[in-house]
């Protein structure tokens, strides 16, 4: 959706009103005005695509996730605690783009730890996960690797089939599920580290279902 610069004159009650609303909701006073103007014509911005979408992952959400809260409208965080000595939490970032085309988002996963063995553990894990990925999707994501970072911080692109116009409920759905995939398959780890097999055997019925994001 294209933006430009408009001038308007504004009361400063409202504009004092409009920028505490913003402030609370971790966004701008620009970005609020327009979606109330949005909202108030009946048109759909992206930021509301947004809050759909998350709303809809948030319903499919299962097992030990729990949403933490939404950040600025295009991010919403989700926390799980694993079956460690000290049950650490592992906290879970989804960031939309505006654009729901090509890269459609991120998914950051990220430990708050000095723990050298929680961290070489996480590391393990990755190493596992990522293998899978790149077995499975090599030929798919032409690309590269969707991922970056390491030790206790790993981030993950999302990307779309190339010309795909999918509805917030698909988007929900492939986003949420690898979430939830990925999610379960860590604290599986965590209770038994030699459970790779099992990991890859969920991952490939996984992508039977038929992946829309990647």
């Amino acid at each position: 959706m294209k933006k430009s610069v408009y001038s308007i004159v504004l009361a400063d009650d409202v504009v004092e009103a409009i920028d505490n609303m913003a402030y609370s909701l971790g966004t701008s006073r620009s970005n609020l005005i327009n979606q109330i103007l949005a909202e108030r014509v009946s048109m759909m911005t992206p930021e509301m695509r947004m809050r759909d979408i998350f709303e809809r992952i948030e319903r499919l959400m299962s097992g030990g996730l729990v949403t933490v809260a939404q950040s600025g409208g295009s991010m919403m965080m989700l926390k799980s605690p694993l079956k460690y000595k000290y049950r650490p939490t592992v906290n879970y970032s989804v960031e939309l783009s505006r654009s729901f085309e090509g890269a459609v988002g991120k998914l950051k996963i990220s430990l708050r730890t000095q723990s050298e063995s929680l961290i070489a553990m996480i590391g393990q894990f990755f190493r596992v996960w990522i293998g899978i990925e790149e077995k499975y999707l090599s030929r798919i994501l032409t690309g590269g690797n969707p991922w970056q970072g390491g030790e206790a911080c790993f981030v993950r692109e999302f990307w779309s089939p190339a010309g795909s116009q999918l509805s917030d409920e698909q988007l929900a759905e492939a986003i949420g599920g690898y979430v939830s995939l990925l999610d379960e398959c860590l604290r599986l780890y965590f209770e038994d580290q030699d459970s790779a097999g099992t990991i890859e055997k969920k991952y490939k019925a996984y992508l039977s279902k038929g992946v829309l994001v990647l």
